[in-house]
């Protein structure tokens, strides 16, 4: 009797268990997103969280948490429970804060729900400017070494990342002075607060379209279907090739130790909203590509991707901290 009784027990346990497992999301869920109101990230995060919302049958509350450069809300979000609830709405930023001496938690700290899509970074000026073309900018750097001001995001940001390719391409001293988020220095630019930024083409495609802003290059190897007529950054910097295809990247990312079947739970319904008409046309005229990426082949994403920049950061004298002191291999 003993042994029924025991086993019984054990069974209605295991029953529960899987109960509970199965039920997730019992509530609403919160997704931080790194950047403020308006930025690459930001608009790629709200794009599919309506269809990530219809997946899991619960709201998600999306929250603007900027600064550090990224690093406040991922520490955020690693502070927080480890049970899926809260998540990142992330951008390659963490993969280089280590390497810029801005934090030490980067992506290793994290499972990858899903790398949603990559973006094509876009040099952009106000429509008044006096540059007509990036090589006309460069000239400009070239002659005024730090007179020419360059909006940023901070350090491991996309411009100062950018910023680190283009100098290790040709003479690149300029003063940056950091926002927090795409979209808040753009309005800055706009302002007549700095003379030029690089972005993410998300951020910056509408304002060019609608004429307050000019593309001078797209950070690509060739122009894009979005902004047809930005040329190839590579035109006027061939040294740049070295380094392209590069762009900033999307993703959806929990604290490493979030239980295995709510990590399964999340990956289905992202991989279905990465799929939806809404996200999947969003990307499309943003100029973004879509990679519904999950599990190892995310992981590896994650990793190269690292690689790949952390060495160009060290190359240029940009890096504050060796990559090989943090065991990052070179490419």
């Amino acid at each position: 009797m003993k042994i029924t009784f025991y086993g019984a027990v054990a069974a209605l346990v295991l029953t529960g268990t899987t109960a509970i497992a199965q039920s997730f999301p019992e509530r609403e869920m919160l997704g931080v997103v790194m950047w403020g109101a308006g930025g690459a990230t930001d608009t790629v995060a709200r794009a599919i969280n309506p269809a990530a919302e219809d997946a899991l049958g619960k709201p998600i509350v999306v929250l603007n948490k900027s600064g550090g450069g990224g690093a406040i809300s991922t520490a955020y979000v690693n502070t927080a429970s480890a049970d899926g609830y809260t998540f990142l709405y992330g951008a390659e930023n963490p993969q280089l804060h280590p390497v810029m001496g801005v934090a030490d938690l980067d992506y290793s700290g994290f499972t990858p729900i899903n790398i949603l899509g990559r973006g094509v970074a876009v040099i952009v000026v106000p429509s008044q400017s006096k540059y007509e073309d990036m090589a006309a900018l460069m000239a400009d750097i070239a002659d005024n070494p730090g007179s020419v001001i360059m909006g940023s995001t901070g350090p491991g940001g996309l411009p100062s990342t950018i910023g680190a390719l283009i100098a290790n391409s040709a003479p690149f001293e300029v003063t940056a002075i950091p926002f927090g988020g795409e979209g808040p220095g753009l309005t800055a630019m706009l302002g007549g607060e700095v003379d030029f930024m690089p972005v993410g083409i998300s951020a910056a495609a509408e304002q060019v379209k609608a004429g307050k802003m000019r593309a001078l290059a797209v950070v690509n190897t060739s122009p894009v279907d979005t902004l047809p007529e930005a040329p190839a950054i590579t035109d006027a910097l061939p040294g740049m090739a070295d380094f392209l295809p590069w762009g900033p990247f999307y993703g959806v990312f929990v604290k490493n130790g979030t239980p295995d079947d709510v990590v399964a739970t999340m990956t289905a319904a992202f991989d279905t909203a990465a799929q939806s008409e809404t996200f999947t046309t969003l990307m499309a005229n943003r100029g973004n590509i879509v990679m519904n990426m999950s599990g190892q082949e995310a992981v590896d994403f994650l990793i190269k991707w690292q690689q790949v920049t952390a060495w160009a950061l060290q190359d240029t004298g940009a890096a504050k901290v060796s990559p090989e002191d943090l065991g990052i291999a070179r490419p």
